[in-house]
C-alpha cells in the first residue's frame, strides 16, 4: 500500500487514498481462498441461501468442501477448495437447481477482483480443443502455448 513520508495515506483533493500493488491484491485473494472462486447468477427467482448451501455442493457434484456466500439479490460466491471442483463448476455455463419441483437457472461467471454484480461481466469462458494431441504436450507449457495461439490463457 502506498503512503507518504509521513506514514499517512496519499490524498487527492483532500480524501485520503489506499493504493495497492497488483502483488499486494493478489496476496489478499490468497489469504481469503479466493483463488478457485465462481459467481452464479440466478435469472428467475432462487432458494434461500441455507438451502443453497446445501443443494450446490450435491446437484453440482462437488467433491471438496466450499463455501457458498450471497454477493446480492441474485449473485451467490462459491469458493471451492478443490481446483477439480472449480474447473467442473466453470466447464458448465449453465447449472439448474431443483427443489420442490421448481428448477432455479444459475449461469456461471468467473470471478475476479473488479467484479461489480451491477454490471455484465466482460469475461468469458472459452474451452479449447486439440484432438489427438500427441501426450509429449500435455504439459502445462505447451497447453499454454497452443492456448496463447487462441488468446491469452488465465
Amino acid at each position: 500500500m502506498a503512503a507518504t513520508a509521513g506514514g499517512q495515506p496519499p490524498a487527492e483533493h483532500g480524501e485520503p487514498q489506499v493504493i495497492w500493488d497488483v502483488e499486494e491484491v493478489n496476496q489478499m485473494i490468497v489469504n481469503e481462498n479466493l483463488e478457485y472462486v465462481v459467481i452464479r447468477k440466478f435469472s428467475y427467482g432462487w432458494p434461500d441461501i441455507q438451502d443453497l448451501r446445501k443443494l450446490i455442493p450435491k446437484q453440482c457434484e462437488l467433491k471438496g468442501e466450499c463455501n457458498i456466500d450471497l454477493l446480492s439479490n441474485r449473485h451467490v460466491l462459491i469458493r471451492a477448495t478443490l481446483l477439480e471442483d472449480y474447473v467442473h463448476l466453470l466447464s458448465k455455463p449453465v447449472f439448474y437447481i431443483t427443489q420442490n419441483n421448481w428448477s432455479f437457472l444459475m449461469r456461471t461467471m468467473k470471478w475476479d477482483p473488479m467484479f461489480n454484480h451491477e454490471e455484465e461481466t466482460t469475461i468469458a469462458i472459452a474451452w479449447i480443443s486439440f484432438p489427438s494431441l500427441p501426450p509429449n504436450f500435455f504439459g502445462e507449457d505447451a497447453v499454454f502455448s497452443l492456448a496463447a495461439a487462441v488468446g491469452k490463457p488465465p
